[in-house]
């Protein structure tokens, strides 16, 4: 006999905090449901560290409104888990570029971004969009607050309250 499983996918206004379970390393006891509970405590497009390993993070943002602008000397990835989120591009000048290329994690941009437009990206619920090094990147969201995953690595503004977010007993 199969076991039937049953997948949920959560919003910020219907969610199951996570919890510890132990698992026999099976993919579909996998869940980002703590991603939830993080983004309803955040302030907007604080990047909360939810997960690490080495220098590489996952953060959660809690989409509303619109953020900054951002960038970063390498790649990131956004992925939302909720809502609808417009990400703006601009292939940043020179001028306005991370100067340290080994510097990790997202860094502000000062002022507007100039460079040239690249256009942007409408994510909705399960899309993943690229954020390429030395792009300005801006969030917009335009209804309810939604969530957004980065995968990026560790720098100056990550945010890190594992003794809120992690589980005590």
């Amino acid at each position: 006999m199969t076991a039937a499983y049953q997948t949920r996918f959560g919003s910020l206004k219907s969610y199951e905090k996570g919890h510890v379970e132990p698992i026999a390393d099976d993919v579909r006891h996998y869940a980002f449901s703590n991603c939830f509970d993080i983004a309803s405590k955040s302030k907007p497009y604080e990047k909360v560290v939810f997960g690490q390993n080495q220098i590489y993070v996952l953060e959660t943002l809690r989409a509303e409104g619109t953020s900054p602008w951002f960038t970063c000397a390498h790649d990131e990835f956004a992925l939302a888990m909720d809502g609808e989120v417009e990400v703006h591009l601009v292939k940043l000048d020179a001028s306005q570029t991370v100067q340290d290329a080994e510097k990790n994690g997202a860094v502000l941009v000062k002022g507007e971004p100039k460079g040239q437009k690249m256009g942007w990206m409408k994510l909705s619920r399960g899309h993943q969009g690229l954020l390429p090094k030395n792009t300005a990147y801006q969030f917009r969201v335009a209804g309810d607050p939604g969530v957004v995953v980065l995968q990026t690595c560790k720098g100056d503004l990550s945010v890190e309250k594992w003794a809120d977010i992690c589980q005590t007993h």
